[in-house]
This record gives C-alpha cells, structure tokens and sequence, in this order.
C-alpha cells in the first residue's frame, strides 16, 4: 500500500463524470492505496520542511455526495510515497511557489509526479517550441511591433496568452481585421505579456484532438474536441463536443517524437493538442479527458498510470 496525496483545486468545485483527478482518486482507492487531499494554499515550508495541511479522502463514482474528507493534519510532504501535482492554470507566480515546495518534497522515497522542475520549464505554450519539425507556423512575443508583421505574413491566426487554460482569452484573427490592434493590446496586456500567434489550422473542424502519454507512450484513443457552430474553440468548457478517435498514424509520430522527451524530464503524464498535422500544445500541469476516454472505449487510464507509479515504485 502507498500513501498518496493529490494536490488539487476544491473538489467540492468539481464534475465528477469529468475530472481527470478523481479518476487518480478512483483508481488509487480501488487499489488499496491510503488517498490524502491537498489544496495548494494548505502547501507551506517551515523550518526547512515542506508541509501541508492534509485530509484523507474517500471517493464515490457517482454525481452527488462524491467525497467524505478526514480531519486537517499538517503532514511533512516526505512521508507520502507519491504527491500528485494536479492543480490547474493559471500558470502564474504563485503555481511556481507551490513548485519550490514540491522541489524540496521529492526524493528517493517521495516521488512527485509531474516533476516540480518540469512543470516549470515546460511551459505548455512555449514547449511546443522544441519539437519545430511538428509544429505549426507561430511567433511569441509580448511586443505587438514584432507580432503584427509576423500575423499579416501568417494570413487567419490564433492569438492565445501564455498561461491560460480551457480556451480562454483565445482570438482568431487576421492581418487584414480592424479589431487586431485591439486584440494584441488586450492579449498581451498593452505590450507587458507573453502572447503567442500560431498559424490557424482549418483542420480544426475535425476536431482538437487530446492525446494522453503515460510515461511518453500514448494512449491509444484520442478525445477530438469539435467546436460548435458558433465557436472556432473545441474546447469542452467553450461549447465543443467530445468525440472518440482512434490515433492516426501522423498522431502517433507526434507522439513518437514528443514523448521520449517528456519521459526523460520526469513528466509521467501529459496531454498533448493536435490539430490536424500539427502539435498546438503540450499539456503537463492537470491534464483531463481520461473519463471522456474511458467511458468511450472501457479503458482505464488512470489505472495504467497507476501501473506505471507502482512499477517504478514496488
């Protein structure tokens, strides 16, 4: 049996029926294991010691009544064998703090997943950044002067910040739209925020397809996030529709050519985007659609991680 702490946004906030990290709770409980719960606010260092406020947690499969907590107890992170790091954007300051804490958690018999420094150098915007051969056309600057050259080359773009999630604060523009000024000035927060321009990829209709690696192999099926007929986001949080694919042969060279990376930085599980031929995003910090997935094709993903944690661990 391990002992396991998820840190988490509140689950009192969460949907079961699609929530990546309760389906981590799910598969740890089924399998024995003693489940801790953790807000990132609860993290502290004292003395040199990290520590939290924890709770031990049991979970339920269903809609209502989902989770029963256990008394708060402030509990050095170094006595849990794992610590699931699963709290989600904005990837700010205050994430990165939380990161320093995990820093001083791990060791050899405490093993954070994703890794702390991981999380912090791959940013999930700008890691696609080391994978060109893979990518769309893109810059990132948080100067509208050097962006708006590059978007009137590009022709329709997508103008994204750096540190959001679920489709928010995304535009799709062009070169020839009145309102781009506008759009570089809110986006990168009149010239103070790190913005990203990639190339818009029509293929989108079919969908933004969310491929899962467990320890850089990927799960078989992806999630396509169709977008609606009023939006040009699939996102799930924006109006998109779910729909179940089996991977193709250019996604499973995305994947051949990502993964091995990931393995070797300590990320465990990540999320990556494609669109059509293309890798958008690599997703490290929380990545969802495992119960998408799950109830689609009878997987059980977060059983396979959990596979993977107790090899590496038992």
């Amino acid at each position: 049996m391990l002992k396991i702490a998820v840190v988490m946004d509140p689950i009192e906030a969460i949907k079961p029926h699609k929530d990546s990290s309760f389906a981590m709770l799910l598969a740890a409980q089924k399998r024995g294991h003693e489940t801790h719960y953790i807000t990132a606010d609860q993290l502290f260092m004292s003395h040199g010691r990290p520590q939290a406020n924890s709770q031990t947690i049991q979970v339920r499969d269903q809609s209502s009544d989902w989770f029963t907590l256990g008394e708060s107890q402030t509990t050095d992170l170094q006595a849990f064998d794992v610590i699931l790091m699963r709290k989600d954007p904005p990837f700010d300051m205050e994430y990165i703090m939380d990161t320093y804490v995990l820093d001083y958690a791990s060791s050899d018999s405490t093993h954070v997943i994703n890794k702390p420094q991981a999380l912090r150098d791959a940013n999930e915007k700008f890691f696609t950044e080391a994978f060109p051969e893979c990518t769309p056309e893109n810059v990132i600057s948080r100067n509208p002067a050097i962006l708006l050259p590059f978007i009137k080359e590009m022709g329709d773009v997508i103008v994204k910040p750096m540190d959001g999630m679920g489709g928010n604060s995304i535009f799709k523009t062009s070169g020839s739209d009145k309102n781009l000024p506008v759009i570089l000035e809110t986006v990168t927060q009149n010239g103070t925020k790190t913005t990203m321009v990639q190339k818009f990829i029509p293929q989108i209709d079919a969908g933004d397809k969310r491929i899962l690696l467990i320890n850089g192999q990927p799960v078989p099926y992806a999630l396509a996030r169709i977008p609606s007929s009023s939006d040009f986001r699939g996102n799930l949080a924006k109006g998109g529709t779910g729909k179940g694919v089996p991977l193709s042969k250019r996604d499973f060279e995305i994947a051949e050519m990502v993964g091995p990376k990931l393995k070797a930085m300590g990320i465990v599980f990540a999320g990556i985007d494609v669109i059509g031929d293309y890798l958008t995003e690599v997703n490290v910090t929380s990545p969802t659609c495992i119960r998408e997935l799950d109830a689609i094709y009878d997987l059980d993903i977060a059983g396979d991680l959990f596979d993977c944690i107790e090899q590496e661990i038992l």
